[in-house]
């Protein structure tokens, strides 16, 4: 599989390491990484790097299939209601009948005109018959799961959409349903925060680095730099080191982007942005450090910033009464900071096992 392609059955990598967009398939908006023995799933993007895979399931087998087969059986589902619709129309057509013949019966007896006899016969027929009885359940089921699997919502049976209008508590997750799915730069401060031309030279250093790297988070420091029409250059001696940063030479500068843990272990002094640090971690922000020729010169706060719809939407829900509660494996400070941007209200917290009211 090369950078680009669509995977076109689930497997199992072999070969090489990639990082592969699901989106379509599990709604996380950020690629996920992939190396040998992880599962890829047919219909889903292969986003950066190559790799050789084996074909586990296919056909009917792969998940795709699944889904779409899910799919059919809830719009093929019959409701509660629908199976006590059955069971009175059932009895109610030979009893219908029943009375449309006595009806001409009657009609032919007294008046001795077939032809009235007939028309009132079927006039019983038209007005008592149960076609919407028997056929307004069903066709609702078929529309209701299919405009759902338009909009990305997958009903697993008739039963649930039933069982809807009872729904006391929204459970949401986080990533990529109430934010946007993908890192953004939230804040960037330079060494001298009031000279523009500094900020600018720094965002062209630390962008031109990122862009060698396939880690989501340089993706983000590339855009920020992109939105701001900042021409990136070359790399020379480029090198990512796993779980700390990268670093490299651009335009004569050895540039260094990173973590704290890291800057202090090859002695770079951090110090300067301690406080900055503080406040946007406490916000729920990823902090990554910038340094020029072995001295820090920024600090970027990088989170993954809430959908423009999202506060209106569990506001909406809020107002018919419902609990909304988010769902997230995302650390605390950034589960705290996102439940209060979106108006949830108090939050709480569970490590193992959570009760129904719990927020993590």
């Amino acid at each position: 599989m090369r950078p680009g392609e669509k995977i076109p059955v689930d497997g199992e990598v072999v070969e090489g390491t990639s990082t592969i967009d699901e989106a379509m398939v599990t709604g996380e908006s950020v690629a996920v990484k992939k190396q040998p023995g992880d599962e890829v799933i047919g219909a889903t993007i292969n986003k950066t790097g190559s790799f050789k895979f084996r074909a586990t399931r296919v056909g009917k087998d792969t998940v795709l299939s699944q889904i779409v087969q899910l799919v059919r059986q809830a719009q093929g589902s019959k409701a509660p209601i629908q199976r006590l619709a059955d069971q009175v129309t059932g009895w109610f057509v030979p009893v219908l009948i029943a009375i449309a013949i006595s009806t001409f019966v009657i009609w032919f007896d007294f008046m001795g005109n077939i032809s009235l006899a007939l028309i009132t016969t079927v006039g019983v027929l038209i007005i008592a018959c149960p076609c919407a009885l028997g056929l307004a359940t069903p066709t609702s089921v078929m529309v209701g799961t299919g405009k759902g699997a338009e909009n990305g919502i997958l009903i697993k049976g008739a039963e649930s959409l039933e069982l809807a209008h009872k729904i006391k508590t929204i459970v949401l997750d986080k990533t990529g349903t109430l934010t946007e799915g993908k890192p953004t730069v939230t804040n960037f401060v330079t060494l001298r925060g009031t000279a523009n031309q500094n900020e600018f030279k720094l965002i062209k250093l630390a962008a031109s680095l990122e862009r060698n790297s396939e880690h989501p988070l340089a993706e983000a420091v590339v855009r920020y730099a992109q939105n701001q029409d900042v021409e990136l250059t070359d790399v020379l001696d480029f090198e990512a080191i796993a779980g700390s940063g990268v670093q490299g030479y651009v335009s004569d500068r050895f540039v260094q982007i990173g973590t704290k843990r890291w800057f202090s272990e090859i002695g770079i002094n951090t110090n300067l942005f301690a406080e900055q640090k503080h406040t946007w971690e406490s916000l729920g922000q990823t902090v990554i450090w910038i340094a020029v020729d072995g001295e820090v010169e920024g600090l970027m706060g990088i989170a993954d910033i809430l959908k423009p719809t999202s506060i209106e939407a569990v506001r909406k829900m809020q107002k018919l009464g419902l609990e909304v509660v988010m769902l997230t494996g995302d650390n605390r400070p950034t589960a705290e900071a996102i439940a209060s941007e979106v108006g949830m209200g108090a939050t709480r917290f569970c490590e193992n096992q959570c009760d129904r009211h719990t927020y993590t």
